[in-house]
């Protein structure tokens, strides 16, 4: 049982932890994306609407080490982009630049939840008070008889003891 809780907790702290960082990366990815790709030269339409993507495929691709900007952007977008700017978008330096700022926002929501849960685990641990060992119990006298009654030898036919 106690396995099973044990599992059960591990995935649901792995649920809790990916929540977080998506939602840190939602508050400040779609602003930093914006910003990073009219930089660079997109035209505002096409860095909007890659903005305001979810940002579970952008987490993803960061923990996969892939740049998403040459599917994201479409080939119509970069071929519009001069291509020294277009080099530079689907470059292996863009992306991981880009998502820095929104990424470290995510990992302080996740360890700032984690910190609040051991804070809240250490306290519930404290406050259960000294150890306690269990001792067992001394038998009753009518207990200890009722055994060797019950574990007594019984005779068999002939009138001898097993």
């Amino acid at each position: 049982m106690n396995v099973t809780f044990q599992n059960s907790a591990q995935v649901l702290s792995i649920g809790v932890f990916f929540s977080l960082m998506i939602i840190g990366l939602a508050g400040s990815l779609p602003a930093s994306l914006y910003h990073g790709l009219v930089s660079h030269g997109v035209p505002s339409a096409a860095a909007g609407r890659v903005a305001n993507l979810p940002p579970v495929s952008t987490l993803f691709a960061a923990f996969l080490g892939y740049n998403p900007m040459q599917h994201l952007l479409g080939s119509s977008v970069l071929s519009q982009l001069p291509h020294a700017q277009a080099i530079v978008l689907t470059g292996r330096r863009f992306f991981p630049a880009l998502i820095t700022g929104p990424f470290s926002s995510g990992l302080h929501a996740a360890f700032d939840f984690a910190i609040a849960a051991c804070l809240v685990a250490a306290a519930a641990s404290w406050s259960r008070g000294d150890r306690y060992i269990h001792q067992p119990e001394p038998a009753s006298p009518h207990a200890a008889s009722v055994a060797a009654v019950e574990h007594a030898p019984v005779p068999n036919e002939q009138g001898s003891r097993l």
